[in-house]
């Protein structure tokens, strides 16, 4: 099947279907109901999903690339081995979601409300995390490098093994958070002490 270009699917109702290898390019989903949407190996491109619920939604190996998400309902939703690869995240009702190896890099999640979300080891680079709520999630081995976190809360938080940059030291809220000693010694650094 090849890709499906421009095709506007407001208001569309595909309640708990099963999609496999579909790649949709620039398609508008607005407030659409995707509620118990199942995809498989998908690929979404510069697609527009405003006031849409993706409810209890599963989607293994899928990508949303460049899409944008506006006030859109992903609670209860699971994402394994997905990239959300430069999408764009305003206003979005998240909790509780499910990601498991999925790419965030780019992925523009300003103020996002993510407490206590299992973010281990998921790939962050470059991510906007400003003003996002991430106090007491697991942050284990991510990789935050290049991670715009001002203001970000990870009060509580459990960074070991995680990789930050000076900048996301200094921006965060970090008080409570959990820190192996290497973030410990570039977390004194980036504030102006000099250790040893």
């Amino acid at each position: 099947m090849g890709d499906i270009v421009g095709e506007d699917y407001s208001d569309a109702v595909v309640y708990g279907e099963e999609w496999a290898g579909r790649s949709f390019v620039r398609c508008d989903f607005t407030e659409a109901d995707m509620r118990g949407l199942v995809t498989s190996g998908c690929t979404f491109t510069e697609c527009t999903f405003d006031r849409t619920d993706l409810g209890e939604s599963t989607h293994d190996a899928t990508a949303f690339r460049s899409c944008r998400f506006t006030r859109a309902v992903l609670a209860s939703s699971t994402f394994t081995s997905c990239s959300w690869l430069g999408s764009v995240f305003v206003d979005c009702v998240m909790r509780p979601i499910s990601l498991k190896e999925t790419d965030l890099t780019l992925a523009g999640l300003t103020g996002a409300v993510l407490p206590k979300a299992s973010l281990r080891g998921m790939r962050l680079r470059e991510a906007n995390l400003e003003g996002a709520d991430l106090r007491d999630a697991d942050l284990r081995d991510a990789d935050l490098t290049g991670a715009r976190l001002l203001g970000c809360r990870l009060e509580g938080t459990d960074l070991r093994g995680a990789r930050l940059d000076a900048d996301g030291l200094v921006q965060a809220t970090l008080r409570g958070a959990r820190v192996d000693l290497d973030t410990a010694v570039a977390f004194a650094a980036a504030h102006g002490l000099r250790v040893g």
